[in-house]
């Protein structure tokens, strides 16, 4: 079960609208009914969406024992697909209108033909898709926190999280939401009696005392300010650089952070390149302060946190708040089972949320322009990139 062993890879979605306070026999028999290979989407993908019971890519056996661990449900989506290459499809077609060529005498083909050689070549997918040759499985892990009312999806946000989302609502009349750098600002907001004044907050430069416009992979549809995850991490370095390696966060409590292995950065008007660097220390190389330099932001960032005596080395992306190959540090002689595993996940996502409030709450607070100044003078003033939002 990919959650309970080796290292972790996640996006997070907040789950609304489930009416239990535990899960049981109930809920597994709601899995084993959209179980995979047993359920087709309406669309004409031609894809199959079905639950596993996360042992393997054929496990439908649920049951409390295997599948609830520590208040969380842990289990798989199965996504099949069953599609002929386009190629192949483009291929059979210019054969068929081939051979219609062939047999007229002016090698011109009518559209009756033209038509005919279309349906000949539909006959021969739905032939060919029978055989089942083409057929391809990929598995996504699931986490479901109970206590956190939140769901942890193994892969990224796309086609296959939409495919495991929609499963996951038609099967238990669920609200799920991504869990981005936007939306834990927005909540923490709200819950702090705030909301007014991250929802007036606008990305800016670090390099500049213009008003920055949007940047070019924000999402359209979306009204969160995801901007505040890649500010969050000029932030962090910063303050590592200049102040300390160990912050106190929102909650009283104390991290330990170091940015290591690999930081990728992008300008956020695409007026210049990407640019990834990776070593043991990437912020300590002259590229990725030129990089920082010229206005260019963060887009992933690899760290090791310490938090309450447990140690993590992830990757952090900074606009989903998506997590990629996290590592849960133990002890020689430390005892470890599944629910220890569970807590250890929590603990993680908890400790990254904690760290972006921060730095939100330091973003609405007096004292922000001060820190802005001090960054852009950390950055050495080079103004590069300055431009105002259109």
């Amino acid at each position: 079960m990919p959650f309970l062993r080796g290292s972790l890879g996640f996006q997070r979605f907040s789950v609304s609208g489930f009416e239990s306070d535990s899960f049981d026999d109930e809920h597994l028999e709601a899995l084993a009914g959209q179980a995979a290979g047993g359920f087709e989407t309406a669309s004409a993908e031609n894809v199959s969406v079905g639950f596993l019971a996360g042992e393997h890519l054929f496990d439908v056996d649920f049951n409390l024992g295997k599948n609830l661990i520590n208040n969380a449900l842990h289990a798989a989506v199965r996504i099949d697909t069953n599609q002929i290459p386009a190629s192949y499809r483009a291929a059979w077609l210019q054969m068929e209108l081939a051979g219609f060529a062939k047999d007229s005498e002016d090698g011109v083909i009518t559209k009756a033909q033209r038509k005919e050689a279309k349906e000949a070549v539909e006959q021969r997918c739905e032939q060919e898709a029978a055989t089942g040759k083409y057929r391809k499985m990929q598995t996504f892990p699931l986490l479901w926190d109970l206590s956190q009312e939140m769901l942890y999806f193994g892969g990224s946000v796309g086609n296959s999280a939409r495919h495991c989302i929609e499963l996951l609502q038609r099967t238990f009349g669920l609200e799920l939401s991504h869990r981005g750098a936007g939306s834990i600002a927005t909540q923490w907001a709200i819950d702090n009696k705030v909301f007014g004044e991250v929802d007036d907050l606008h990305p800016i430069s670090f390099v500049s005392d213009l008003i920055a416009g949007d940047h070019v992979w924000s999402n359209e549809h979306s009204q969160a300010p995801d901007f505040l995850g890649n500010e969050f991490l000029v932030w962090l370095w910063w303050t590592l650089e200049n102040e300390s390696d160990s912050i106190t966060l929102v909650d009283e409590s104390e991290v330990t952070v170091m940015l290591a292995k690999t930081l990728s950065l992008e300008c956020p008007y695409g007026e210049s390149g990407k640019e990834t660097i990776a070593a043991e220390c990437p912020v300590k190389l002259p590229e990725a302060m030129q990089a920082i330099q010229s206005g260019k932001l963060p887009r992933k960032a690899g760290m090791t946190i310490v938090r309450e005596g447990r140690q993590f080395d992830l990757t952090l992306q900074a606009e989903s708040f998506g997590i990629s190959g996290a590592k849960i540090h133990l002890e020689d002689d430390e005892e470890f089972d599944d629910e220890d595993r569970i807590d250890a996940i929590r603990q993680l996502t908890d400790t990254t949320d904690l760290m972006l409030q921060t730095y939100v709450n330091r973003r609405i607070s007096d004292d922000w322009e001060q820190d802005r100044q001090a960054i852009r003078k950390w950055l050495g003033g080079r103004v590069s990139h300055d431009r105002k939002a259109a």
